[in-house]
């Protein structure tokens, strides 16, 4: 009996310290904040190896930056379905909202 009494003791302390923590969780502005350029880096970081990770890929210098769930994509690569491919390898990655395409044919060189 004294051991099933020490259990619910154990447990009504737990439910109430969870009421305490969790209550003091309740979402802020900054804390959104924080989560939403969290969540922007990891994007971008997904993308980019996902990139990298392709081989027809490696040899561009595509850049990838996200703000709010939006992924641009930048720099050059040689044809139409190498742009094609980066977006669509951008586009399987979880928790994109949309893809901003700034990629250019060509090369960097092509400008001197």
């Amino acid at each position: 009996m004294m051991r099933r009494d020490r259990s619910s003791h154990f447990i009504v302390f737990f439910l109430i310290t969870q009421i305490f923590i969790f209550s003091g969780c309740a979402s802020t502005p900054e804390q959104l904040l924080m989560e939403e350029k969290f969540n922007d880096v990891r994007i971008t970081t997904k993308v980019y190896e996902a990139i990298i990770d392709e081989p027809s890929l490696r040899r561009f210098d595509i850049n990838v930056r996200t703000i709010k769930g939006v992924v641009e994509l930048s720099g050059y690569v040689s044809s139409r379905d190498d742009m094609d491919k980066a977006i669509a390898i951008a586009r399987a990655i979880d928790g994109i909202k949309s893809i901003k395409n700034d990629m250019l044919i060509g090369s960097i060189y092509d400008d001197y």
